[in-house]
């Protein structure tokens, strides 16, 4: 991926062999009834615990767009919502309470929407691509962070296999997680 946006306002695009990856911006009242239905899924909802009316899920996605320092995203392939994305800076988020945090650290979380989309080794190669286009659009970023919950451990594997490292658990206020670590260059 690349930092250029197409016509269409998604980020360029990155070809993988399943099809054509692309990040757009979340639209909070178009998106939210998108996303909610993803958010609602028990399987979802039992780590991100966001299993909420379609009310709370557009203030949410709003409160996330209006963020300082935040940025959501749906991914496509090949043109289809799949996946939600909130890519941020990590060491402005209060999750920099909980690790020693490097200036310009970035984050990042996702969510794979439709259940189709999940348990295919789809999820590593989405997040190697939206890390190295992370690490690429800021020159300062030394490294990508992120926290899945330690139980999810699809997740976790998902995040190794996309060059993170599992450095050590956190306690954060609403989990267990297991902090990842991917260094530029990796």
């Amino acid at each position: 991926m690349t930092d250029d946006v197409r016509e269409d306002g998604a980020l360029a695009e990155t070809r993988l062999d399943q099809g054509t990856f692309t990040l757009r911006a979340v639209g909070p009242d178009t998106d939210a009834k998108l996303i909610h239905p993803w958010m609602n899924d028990p399987e979802v909802a039992r780590y991100w615990e966001m299993a909420q009316p379609l009310e709370a899920i557009t203030a949410y996605l709003r409160s996330q767009v209006e963020s300082a320092h935040s940025t959501p995203f749906v991914g496509c392939l090949d043109g289809v919502p799949m996946s939600y994305w909130e890519l941020y800076r990590a060491d402005l988020d209060p999750l920099a309470e909980h690790y020693a945090a490097q200036p310009h650290d970035a984050g990042l979380h996702l969510l794979l929407g439709p259940s189709a989309f999940r348990g295919r080794g789809l999820g590593a190669l989405l997040l190697r691509a939206v890390s190295d286009w992370q690490l690429r659009s800021d020159p300062y970023a030394r490294r990508v962070v992120a926290e899945p919950d330690v139980r999810n451990v699809r997740s976790v594997r998902a995040f190794e296999r996309a060059g993170f490292r599992r450095v050590r658990e956190l306690d954060l206020p609403d989990k267990r997680a297991a902090f990842m670590v991917r260094e530029r260059g990796i």
